[in-house]
């Protein structure tokens, strides 16, 4: 029998921080800045608002031909770092597959409350769905975007009309249970409050619709992601059709770049090729 291992957590604080545990983080953002502004350069996107603020903004791409589905990728950042702008090669896999690409940036914690910020992505999705009609919808996110993605998933997340569309929720090094932050230095600064702690959690709601979900992540990231991770294939199994696994000696950095790629197996997982 073959058992993932779990590590014990003693270390909480540590078990959260992929910084520390990546030393060589800043050489990672800094190539995701580079290989983005490369594909914009190859391939510049449609631009477009959601809202009214000024990062309630999306990158758009289509593929030639009639598009085959809608995937949205939604950037981590502990939900307080970067925007669209680091993201946009990430769109290369499945668009070389002849789907439409959406990387949506959002206002930053501090600067908006969690409540209101995933709030601010129901309505991302929601006017995403209406700019590419009447395709299949995919929304994949990584670290605090996989937990914006899952919980896509939840009843009354998106209107009837969209959620119907939505074919599968795409968690990479997902947060699905906020509750182990509370006590924790991140949030200092996020904000989290025990109240957002219970009802933002994916992993402690049913999810409800016709999707599937995938959680994924690298093998060597932190205890405590490979747990969150473990988690919301267990948490919404009972309820939907799940697909948990990680990737081989992928860090929290390094798990989101096979997207870039049409045939790597993350694409696949995008697109349903998997």
């Amino acid at each position: 029998m073959t058992m993932q291992k779990i590590d014990r957590i003693d270390d909480w604080a540590g078990s959260v921080d992929n910084r520390a545990a990546v030393p060589e983080h800043e050489e990672h953002f800094l190539n995701w800045g580079r290989r983005a502004a490369a594909f914009r350069g190859k391939a510049p996107p449609q631009t477009h608002s959601y809202g009214e603020s000024e990062r309630e903004t999306f990158d758009l791409w289509l593929p030639d031909g009639v598009p085959k589905g809608l995937a949205i990728f939604i950037h981590g950042g502990w939900w307080m770092n970067f925007d669209r702008s680091y993201f946009s090669n990430l769109a290369g896999g499945p668009l070389a597959q002849g789907w439409a690409v959406a990387v949506p940036s959002y206002t930053l914690l501090p600067n908006i409350s969690l409540t209101g910020l995933v709030a601010q992505m129901y309505g991302a999705v929601q006017t995403i769905a209406g700019v590419v009609p009447d395709v299949p919808l995919v929304v994949s996110g990584h670290s605090a975007g996989g937990h914006l993605s899952a919980m896509c998933g939840l009843p009354g997340a998106l209107t009837p009309d969209v959620a119907a569309r939505l074919r599968r929720i795409v968690s990479i090094s997902g947060v699905h249970d906020l509750r182990p932050l509370l006590g924790l230095p991140v949030n200092e600064t996020l904000g989290i409050t025990a109240e957002e702690a219970q009802i933002l959690s994916p992993a402690l709601h049913r999810p409800v619709g016709d999707f599937d979900v995938v959680a994924w992540a690298g093998a060597e990231e932190t205890p405590e992601f490979r747990r969150q991770n473990a988690l919301l294939g267990v948490a919404w199994g009972g309820y939907v059709t799940t697909y948990t696994g990680e990737g081989a000696r992928q860090d929290h950095f390094m798990v989101i770049n096979p997207l870039e790629e049409a045939d790597s197996k993350v694409t696949g997982l995008v697109v349903g090729l998997i």
